[in-house]
């Protein structure tokens, strides 16, 4: 193949398939983090509802709070009919006792399956990230995908300081 053949069945990369990757990866990454895996595994079952002195949630609160926050994002930038939580109300589990293993799996879980769902929309070329969410008051598809980079970054942080004050963090 000639030099210039090569040239042009090569795709070039655009900034914004690197900003749509980028943003992406930041939805799941551990660069200057933990992670969300590592900051879950190992816990103890009898851990994941107790609730060190002085500080308002556990790890089973701040895991279900990141899970029904993000499934909220994801459903206002897609869902049609969108129905707008209450906050601070909708937003934290009822549930205080501490869940059962499939509970807790069934929570990973969907938190995982909304997180790969809300990477797909970064990605979609389809999607212009700088529109404004139809159901929305002005918010754009990036504004919405970094309140939940930085959401969910400073809970993943509340999970590691909840796990150190159990002593239950290496």
């Amino acid at each position: 193949m000639s030099k210039k053949a090569k040239r042009r069945s090569v795709k070039k990369t655009s900034s914004t398939d690197v900003i749509r990757r980028q943003i992406a990866e930041a939805l799941d990454w551990a660069h200057a983090s933990v992670g969300f895996d590592k900051a879950l595994a190992g816990l103890a079952p009898e851990l994941r509802a107790r609730k060190p002195a002085g500080f308002p949630h556990s790890v089973w609160d701040l895991l279900e709070h990141l899970r029904i926050t993000q499934r909220d994002i994801l459903d206002f930038c897609g869902k049609r009919g969108y129905v707008e939580k209450k906050w601070p109300d909708d937003y934290w589990s009822k549930k205080t006792a501490a869940p059962d293993d499939a509970a807790w799996g069934a929570s990973i879980a969907a938190f995982k399956r909304d997180r790969a769902a809300l990477q797909k929309l970064a990605t979609n070329p389809k999607v212009n990230l700088a529109a404004k969410v139809p159901q929305g008051t002005g918010q754009t598809y990036i504004r919405e995908l970094m309140v939940i980079i930085d959401h969910n970054t400073h809970h993943l942080g509340q999970i590691i300081a909840v796990r150190r004050m159990l002593g239950a963090w290496e």
